[in-house]
């Protein structure tokens, strides 16, 4: 990596999020015209990044995901070429001024529906944030990270992700474009014990790009389709539903909308779907579900199953005798940290 002066270490991670209802009203232009209404909750699997700077302007940018390395004489040679763009997008439009060595990765799986590309630009801004000494909010670094995708890189796609890996916590959100509002929900420390015992995130073996996918759903709603219309606005409907069934500390009434979300995410696309996700909801069923739906933009990925008390560990074994991978995890109530280790025993090589 490139040397030369005295180095600082920092570090930032960010969690991923499981999105539970209103997911798609918070992608423009739906979310600009009608207005959005998410409910998501962050979990403990996290991105991470790691910035060594140096006082020589010359950049190292390494994935541990994707097993890639770049370097690059000073900024104006990150070019976005389809490798390491995102962690490209958050050095210029940052405007890094000093070089250093940027490390990545993340804990979910690439394509898995939970926010992960969202969660690594917005623990890439924190980062160099507190490398600038610049001091921005969590809304101002989510909204930041938001840019990084939408105008850096011209990538069609909501901002629930975001918001949710910077602030942490099960939280409702609403999205009047460009206002952003993100509300804590805090029912009972019982109910949200018994919420994150009983959910199951499943992978299910298929990872899924959604640019195109989005392209299309949201290429309908502009030319005024009623196909895509009235689904849309049953899933903002469903986030504000989900709201007040979590508020209500209602747990069956939090399935039944966990299943009118995924009835009104089937009527987006037909590829929503897939016999894979069909053949785990139909597995999970009699075993003891309470309700489901796909992770994010669908198609693949994740899907997310809430089990009747004390059912969840039949409907795990169910689903991953299909084949199906849960995850486990608990509710992340920090969002984005940053920090800085000692330096002793991190020295890099």
């Amino acid at each position: 990596m490139p040397e030369g002066g005295t180095q600082r270490l920092t570090r930032a991670r960010a969690p991923v999020r499981i999105d539970l209802a209103g997911g798609w009203s918070d992608v423009p232009p739906f979310s600009a015209e009608e207005g959005g209404a998410v409910v998501n909750v962050a979990i403990n699997r996290y991105s991470y990044a790691t910035l060594i700077d140096n006082t020589t302007g010359e950049f190292a940018l390494e994935s541990a995901d994707y097993d890639q390395y770049i370097e690059a004489r000073d900024i104006r040679e990150l070019e976005y070429n389809g490798s390491l763009d995102l962690l490209k997008a958050a050095l210029r439009r940052m405007k890094l001024n000093v070089g250093g060595h940027l490390i990545t990765r993340s804990e979910a799986p690439p394509g898995s529906g939970t926010g992960s590309s969202a969660s690594m630009g917005v623990a890439l801004v924190g980062l160099i944030d507190a490398m600038l000494r610049r001091g921005m909010s969590r809304m101002e670094i989510a909204s930041m990270a938001n840019l990084l995708e939408t105008e850096e890189l011209g990538i069609e796609g909501g901002k629930q992700d975001q918001y949710a890996a910077a602030c942490g916590g099960l939280s409702f959100m609403t999205f009047d474009d460009p206002k952003v509002t993100v509300e804590p929900l805090e029912p009972a420390e019982d109910l949200l014990l018994e919420l994150e015992k009983s959910l199951l995130l499943v992978y299910t073996g298929k990872s899924r790009l959604s640019g195109d996918i989005i392209s299309r759903v949201m290429g309908g709603y502009r030319r005024n389709d009623s196909r895509m219309i009235q689904p849309l606005t049953n899933l903002r409907e469903a986030g504000r539903m989900m709201r007040e069934a979590i508020l209500d500390e209602d747990l069956t009434r939090v399935g039944e909308v966990l299943d009118l979300n995924w009835q009104n995410q089937k009527r987006l696309y037909d590829e929503m779907t897939t016999p894979k996700i069909e053949a785990l909801f139909s597995v999970a069923r009699p075993a003891g579900l309470l309700g489901g739906k796909a992770c994010g933009a669908g198609g693949g990925g994740c899907i997310v199953l809430l089990a009747e008390p004390d059912r969840e560990h039949i409907v795990r074994r169910n689903v991953e005798d299909l084949g199906g991978q849960c995850i486990d995890f608990h509710f992340d109530r920090d969002g984005l940290r940053v920090w800085r280790p000692p330096m002793k025993g991190c020295e890099q090589s």
